[in-house]
Formats: C-alpha cells, sequence, structure tokens
C-alpha cells in the first residue's frame, strides 16, 4: 500500500504552525472587535453560480483555479477561493439588509488550484473584514487603519508599505477604459498573449501585467487621474485626508487594480519585501456594485483579506505555551490523588500536565521535554504526610508542599 500523504498544495497544521495561526487570527479577531466587528462564519463551499457572478466569468480564477464538482444531487458546487462572494451571498439570502450597517469578520480556509510555491498553497488560510451598507470615504479609511492597527498589533507593520489607488466610480472607468484601448491598440504587436486577450475582455487589467514587454508600455500608458469625474476625485481626497488624519502612511500606487464592473473608488494593498515575490499580505477595496451583481439591492461594501501563512512567515516563531506544571503520581494512590490535583490545580489557572504511566524517571523526562516550571511527585509516603514534594526544575530546589497549599505555593506560574 502507498504511504498516504498529504494533498499537493496543502499541509497540516500542527505545534508552532497550528499556534501561529491561531494567535494571527486571535489577534486579528482582539483589533476587529475593538472597532466594533463581529464574527461570520460561512461554508467553505457555496454553489458555483456565487463565484461566477462574482469573479466573472472569465478571470483566471473561475476558469483555472476554482475547485469545481457535482454533487450527488446534480448541484455544481465549489470551495470557497475567497471569503467576500459567501459573506455577500449571506447578506442577501440572510435578509439582512436590516443589519445594515453590517460590520463582520471571518477567518479559514481557502482554496485554488494554482501552483504551489512559497506562502501560497492550494488550501490556504485567511482572515477578512467586509463592512457593508457604508457608501461615505470614512468606511474606507476605517478598515484600511483597522488593518494597519493589526499589522501593528502583529508586529509587522513596519515591513510593510501600505500601497492606495482609486479605480474611480463608473463614468471615470468608462472615459479610461477608451484612453488605454485607444493607447493599446496602437502598440498591441509588442503586447503578451495575455495582455492582447485583456485588451479585449477587460482593458484595466493590463495595468496589473507582470510581463517585463508590457511593463515598458504600461510606463507611458494614459493617466487614470486625467480621466476621473470631480465626485471620484473627492471621494479619494476625502480617503487620503482620512487616513492623514488617523497617521496611516501610504503611497500612491496607480497600478492596483481590480478587473470588475462592480469594484470602485478605493484600492489598496500592503505590501513588503520580507517574502520575496509573494509581496503582498493584505489587499482589499470598495465594491458598491457587488450586491446588485448577485441579485440584491444596491448596496455599497468595503473590505479586506489577510493571507494568515504570509503573516506567519513575517511574524516568526509561534507564541510560547505557557510553562505547566508536571504531576507525576507514584502507585494507584498516588494516581489517584495526581488526577484529583490536576483538576482542582487547572480550575485554579495554571497548566497541568499530567503523567498518565511510568514512574517518577519517565514523568521527570517528559517535564524536561516540554520545558515544564516545576514537578509535583505524590507517592505513598507523600500521602501520609498530606504532603507533595514540588521540585523547582530551574532551580533544582525541591520542597515539600501541604496538599491544602499547593494553589497558593503554585500561584507564580499562572
Amino acid at each position: 500500500m502507498a504511504k498516504l500523504q498529504p494533498v499537493r498544495g496543502t499541509h497540516d497544521l500542527i505545534g508552532d504552525d497550528a499556534r501561529a495561526h491561531l494567535a494571527i487570527a486571535g489577534t486579528a479577531r482582539e483589533v476587529a472587535e475593538r472597532y466594533g466587528f463581529g464574527p461570520m462564519a460561512t461554508p467553505i463551499f457555496e454553489f458555483t453560480e456565487v463565484f461566477k457572478r462574482t469573479l466573472g466569468d472569465t478571470s483566471d480564477i473561475v476558469t483555472k483555479e476554482m475547485y469545481t464538482f457535482e454533487d450527488k444531487g446534480g448541484d455544481s458546487l465549489t470551495l470557497r477561493p475567497e471569503g467576500t462572494a459567501g459573506v455577500a451571498r449571506a447578506f442577501i439570502s440572510g435578509g439582512l439588509q436590516n443589519e445594515l450597517p453590517l460590520k463582520c469578520f471571518y477567518h479559514g480556509p481557502m482554496f485554488r488550484h494554482e501552483r504551489p510555491q512559497k506562502g501560497r498553497q492550494r488550501q490556504f488560510h485567511q482572515f477578512g473584514v467586509e463592512l457593508i451598507g457604508v457608501a461615505e470615504p470614512s468606511a474606507d479609511v476605517e478598515v484600511i487603519a483597522m488593518a494597519a492597527d493589526i499589522l501593528d498589533a502583529l508586529g509587522v507593520l513596519s515591513e510593510t508599505t501600505l500601497e492606495l489607488n482609486t479605480l474611480g466610480d463608473a463614468p471615470s472607468k468608462e472615459r479610461y477604459r477608451a484612453a488605454l484601448v485607444e493607447y493599446f491598440s496602437d502598440l498591441s504587436d509588442k503586447l503578451s498573449d495575455d495582455s492582447r486577450d485583456r485588451l479585449v475582455r477587460n482593458p484595466l487589467r493590463i495595468l496589473d501585467s507582470k510581463d517585463a514587454g508590457d511593463r515598458a508600455l504600461i510606463a507611458d500608458a494614459p493617466d487614470f487621474d486625467d480621466y476621473m469625474t470631480e465626485e471620484a476625485a473627492a471621494f479619494f481626497a476625502a480617503v487620503q485626508d482620512g487616513l492623514d488624519t488617523v497617521g496611516v502612511a501610504y503611497t500612491r500606487n496607480p497600478h492596483i487594480v481590480r478587473g470588475l464592473d462592480y469594484y470602485s473608488h478605493t484600492a489598496f494593498e500592503f505590501t513588503t519585501e520580507a517574502l520575496g515575490a509573494q509581496g503582498t499580505v493584505l489587499a482589499g477595496g470598495r465594491y458598491d456594485g457587488l450586491i446588485e451583481t448577485m441579485g440584491g439591492p444596491k448596496t455599497a461594501g468595503v473590505g479586506w483579506a489577510a493571507g494568515i501563512e504570509r503573516l506567519a512567515m513575517m511574524t516568526g516563531e509561534a507564541p510560547a505555551l505557557p510553562r505547566a506544571i508536571t504531576l507525576i503520581g507514584l502507585g494507584d494512590a498516588g494516581e489517584r490523588e495526581a488526577l484529583r490535583l490536576s483538576s482542582e490545580l487547572r480550575h485554579a489557572g495554571l497548566t497541568v500536565e499530567l503523567i498518565y504511566k511510568g514512574g517518577l524517571k519517565r514523568g521527570l523526562k517528559r517535564a524536561d521535554r516540554i520545558h515544564a516550571a516545576a514537578a509535583v511527585l505524590i507517592g505513598d509516603d507523600e500521602l501520609a504526610r498530606g504532603a507533595a514534594t514540588v521540585r523547582d526544575l530551574d532551580s533544582g530546589e525541591q520542597v515539600d508542599v501541604a496538599i491544602t497549599d499547593l494553589k497558593d505555593h503554585l500561584a507564580a506560574h499562572r
């Protein structure tokens, strides 16, 4: 029989990896709650149409990367490649129009069939936030400020750069799209194959090309600011002013684009040079047309998502576990008393590692391996004295402590 292995592009979260993920999600949750956001969890699979409507039939995610399958009932289902679509679907199907503004956060696994590499897996994890029902630029400022606060709480904000752009409103994009088509049509023979295809389907996406030849042409492309309406320019100015007001630094990157029409106004990314080619750790923007595209009422929205794997690569070692107290029961009576004491000490707030079998030598070996703070020994002699032998595993000092006083004696190790 072949040796069982994880599927390519997936990995187990064990030990330090699992603690790092939980710590990142926990820190992000604490900051989000201070902003008045609450938790939401949507299913990890949806009807395929949910993602086709939101990501577009011609996007790379839909055409190449989604995990789509037919279930036993004949329905086409897809493992979620991102979180916003599920939240928007829940807003519509859950009748949450009376809950506006809806402020939620989520975290969990996402799935994309792409080439695995450092910081990019086929099953990966994200933490994301959505603010639905607020059309004012202050909403954009708030979610960006929250992202900065989360990165700061994780100790990585100084290693990132907030790159900011505007996609304008619908009239701005129409005018700009026409200008791009005119400019790139004259240069189509110099464009990459992908960009020639985008010129027909979605010329804005050319600006996101990584091809070196395309980048040279993009450098002289028309400037979006020349095609913005007064309303769009005022919105972007308000976002920038708001970020200045709350002290969030940013740089303008006019090449941040979103390919679908329901995106508008603010687009942003927190990028880093600490991860090599995979430089974006958190990205988001405004999607005022999304819910209407999905069949719901016209509703404003803005949000972002961060890759937990990439953040874990930046934060380094997982937070250390609390140092445990090891309880070693010797003999049947000692093991019974150790079991009783383990419950009592845990209820008192101590981390306790109970040695189930194996005696003193095995118990002390386990205590050393987990870097325990102290070992508590209970055998027939100790029970006869109504005491326990407590050994400080840093100093080696060993004392007798009355069992009734054990909680207080060990309190310093909470």
